[in-house]
This record gives C-alpha cells, structure tokens and sequence, in this order.
C-alpha cells in the first residue's frame, strides 16, 4: 500500500491549472519571462499596442516545431508589414531557445517558460519537460525543457484582447491561418 501510494506520487503529473480558460474577446493576461537572450521580455511593452501572435509550442529542436517556427520565419516580412510581432514560448531554458534562434536564423522571439508560467496563464496544458538533442556545428548538444506545452496559438489584438484561440494547431500552417487572421482585424 505504502509502495503504491509512493509510487503514484512519484509518476509524471501535467502541471496544469484547469482553472484558467482564456476566451476569444478576454483580456490577455499580462506577464514577464524571458527571451533568447535572456532579457527580460514584458508583455505590458506590446499588449494594447500592437497586434501580437503568441504561439505556444512542445520543444525546440523537434520536428513539428522546427516546421512551425520556419512557416513564422516564412511569414515574417508579412507580420513585420502589418505591425505584428510574433511571439513563440515553450518550456525550453534560455540557452535552449537561443541556440533554436540561432541554428535556424529566426528574427523573432522565442521566450523561455520553463516553469510553464506563462502557459498556464493563458490556459495551455503542460506536461513535464524532457530532453532534446540536436546536432550544431557538427557536434551533438542535448537541450532540457522544464515542461511542455501543448500546441496552442493567440492572436491578442491592439486592445489587449485574445482575438484568435487555436488549441488544434496545424503546426505547418498555423503561420498561414494567423495571416488571415490578422488581415480580418485590420
């Protein structure tokens, strides 16, 4: 009994608030974590400013979020055009994101929340972290998430409010729908 009880303590649990359920026209909630460079990156200096894309994705370094971080880069003129910064968050560390950035030249920023702060904020589902390794400069680095977020994208608008909620994203075309997304709000 007591070895059943340890054990199930033991298992990998989401850390997830149920609680939290952000719907199209609320309020996004307001945070600070930080980018690849490790700066801080505050949302209160874009949030009622600008329109914002902030895509939620599992891990740097893997397939499906390489596909999805390169549609954004694809896109990134467009956004740039538009006034609209592009915002990707998943639980990898710091150093984690800034090797993403640079192995893949993206001119956007990712953020580090390791932690799943801010996922949790705006509702994403996450799991425990994991491990990652990826081949740069010819030599193989191994690169730890403190969680993982489910796949999940906002589009906040210049007010401050959620005016796109994904929670089944396509990671390939996600960059695509959120264009035409923002071409609707302008």
């Amino acid at each position: 009994m007591k070895l059943a009880l340890l054990l199930a303590l033991l298992a990998p649990q989401a850390v997830q608030d149920p609680a939290v359920e952000l719907n199209v026209g609320g309020d996004a909630p307001k945070f600070q974590i930080p980018d690849a460079s490790g700066k801080p990156w505050k949302s209160e200096d874009y949030l009622g400013k600008k329109i914002v894309v902030l895509y939620f994705f599992p891990a740097a370094f893997t397939s499906g979020c390489t596909a999805q971080a390169r549609a954004y880069q694809a896109d990134q003129k467009k956004f740039a055009e538009m006034g609209v910064d592009v915002i990707g968050v998943s639980g990898d560390t710091v150093q984690g994101q800034a090797a993403f950035k640079k192995a893949h030249k993206f001119d956007f920023n990712l953020l580090a929340d390791d932690k799943g702060t801010v996922a949790k904020l705006f509702g994403v589902p996450v799991k425990p972290g994991g491990t990652v390794s990826y081949t740069l400069e010819g030599k193989e680095e191994k690169f730890t998430r403190g969680v993982t977020p489910e796949r999940w994208t906002f589009v906040i608008d210049q007010t401050g409010k959620i005016a796109y909620k994904n929670t089944k994203v396509n990671p390939g075309q996600d960059s695509k729908a959120v264009l035409e997304v923002i071409q609707k709000l302008k």
